[in-house]
């Protein structure tokens, strides 16, 4: 998001005008020295029938897309353009309904060894001994946000019951992609060398409807700026430098989306 200049009348009459270079010449104080401790990771969240947003954010509506940290909100239908930087497949273990802190008791990776499980009538992973806590499959994508001045945002998908099976198509779709090199050889690109475009769209089973995510491959990154920026939150991924605040907000139903 950009800013213009602001002008507001002095108490003597005269109209001051804020330039935004003003701004720029005192450019990062006191943001440019945050840890990732310091700064929480946006989720993009798909606004479902059941979501609170719809009450306490005006003009909200089934199917448009929010940031959960700015509340910002775009519309399904327009969507957002995103470079999927990494992927996790995750089992969070969460406490029952009501209880607990609203964070995860653990989050186990796909290569831990997994806590037996019972499946609920609710069609949940109940943790066998568990009081009631359960496993969650997630897809988490992780992604930088392009809005349309080109300005970019970090941000995490998380994909699962119905979504799942998106996640799938999506990193299938990642896979399929080939490109040349100069020599005329063929090779894979790397997770974040393309722009998908991510829009949402009704869905409905036996046991409900929803909205959900409907992606695109929009295109090629062809800004060096861009590429790096995006292999470069790739590698703080990995590196273990993403801290990511899982919580369960237990007045939405965002996650009874029907399975």
């Amino acid at each position: 998001m950009t800013t213009k200049s602001v002008a507001k009348k002095k108490s003597n009459g005269k109209i001051a005008v804020m330039e935004e270079d003003m701004f720029a010449q005192d450019a990062g104080i006191g943001v440019t020295d945050l840890g990732t401790e310091d700064l929480a990771i946006p989720f993009l969240k798909i606004l479902q029938k059941m979501s609170p947003e719809l009450d306490d954010i005006d003009g909200a509506k089934s199917g448009d897309i929010m940031n959960t940290v700015t509340k910002d909100l775009i519309k399904g239908k327009d969507g957002v353009r995103v470079v999927n930087c990494a992927y996790a497949l995750q089992y969070i273990e969460w406490e029952p309904r009501g209880t607990g802190t609203g964070a995860p008791r653990r989050i186990y990776m796909s290569s831990d060894e997994l806590p037996a499980t019972e499946r609920g009538d609710d069609n949940k992973d109940y943790v066998v001994d568990g009081n009631g806590t359960y496993l969650e499959r997630t897809a988490q994508h992780y992604v930088l946000v392009i809005d349309n001045d080109g300005i970019t945002q970090q941000a995490l998908m998380p994909m699962k019951a119905t979504q799942f099976k998106k996640s799938k198509q999506w990193n299938s779709a990642m896979r399929a992609l080939k490109m040349r090199d100069s020599k005329g050889s063929m090779f894979i690109p790397p997770r974040f060398s393309h722009i998908w475009h991510l829009t949402t769209g009704a869905e409905e089973n036996k046991n409900g409807s929803w909205h959900g995510w409907v992606i695109s491959r929009d295109s090629q990154i062809e800004d060096p700026g861009l590429y790096q920026e995006a292999k470069s939150f790739s590698e703080s991924i990995f590196a273990g430098s993403v801290k990511v605040q899982h919580v369960r907000e237990d007045n939405s139903r965002d996650d009874d989306v029907p399975f």
